[in-house]
């Protein structure tokens, strides 16, 4: 039987667009997705967290003094708030007005879109509990459209323990900026069979005995393809990136 050739670059299916498209939207809006979409995305990441009064909401900071023309923490912040909040004028002009979406926007917009998303589950300490966020955050996937396709990742392996008692069928990803020396003892306490680890950690070495072990790896944030391409071959599965553009044209 024929050796197969060994990959040079990602699947389509492989691409995933951070926080959307945000290298020309701003980032978790539905303006990012919709960008991410029309680049031939598949998949986007988000990020999700409560307000004070336990609304799920798509956004990667504590606050929203960053990402929007708003001030606030998100614990001081409740539904009825967002309105007023534009997320973000600060990009660019041309996105004055777009709003700060709840998960349950975006989950209607993604089934409209066709996309499919990783969830990063963010633990914020306003939080009344980590039962309330990931319930919460099931609540709200299990009444997404059909054909979305979900996957669930984060820095917090208890948030990704909790994930897995809720519903076993999750893919779950364990989020590193660096390779801890026990990741594979924190991957059987999850159960997870993914990494997304920060892209300048790589090495071959552990690529090598990933792929040996059935772990997925997927490389976050590289908005570059040729910082990548010496690892597609010893078995990298995907990447997010703030521009799917560079990676699906």
């Amino acid at each position: 039987m024929p050796k197969s050739e060994p990959r040079c670059e990602p699947g389509r299916s492989e691409v995933q667009a951070h926080r959307g498209a945000s290298a020309v939207a701003p980032e978790n809006t539905i303006a990012a997705f919709r960008a991410a979409a029309g680049q031939g995305a598949e998949w986007i990441e988000l990020d999700v967290a409560l307000l004070g009064d336990g609304t799920a909401v798509v956004i990667h900071d504590v606050s929203v003094d960053r990402c929007s023309s708003s001030t606030g923490k998100l614990s001081d912040l409740t539904a009825s708030d967002l309105q007023k909040i534009d997320a973000d004028a600060l990009f660019d002009a041309r996105f004055k007005g777009e709003p700060l979406p709840t998960l349950a926007e975006v989950l209607s917009a993604l089934g409209e879109l066709g996309l499919n998303a990783n969830v990063e589950i963010k633990q914020h300490p306003h939080h009344k509990s980590l039962d309330q966020l990931v319930k919460t955050v099931d609540e709200h996937l299990k009444a997404r459209a059909p054909q979305t396709k979900i996957m669930i990742s984060s820095f917090d392996a208890a948030a990704l323990r909790r994930m897995h008692e809720i519903d076993p069928s999750y893919e779950l990803a364990m989020l590193w900026s660096r390779l801890p020396d026990d990741w594979s003892d924190v991957l059987q306490s999850i159960p997870a069979r993914t990494v997304h680890l920060g892209y300048k950690s790589l090495s071959i070495g552990f690529l090598e005995e990933a792929a040996h072990r059935g772990i997925k790896v997927r490389a976050w944030t590289c908005n570059d393809p040729k910082l990548l391409a010496s690892f597609w071959p010893v078995g990298l599965t995907g990447v997010i990136t703030d521009d799917p553009s560079v990676y699906l044209s």
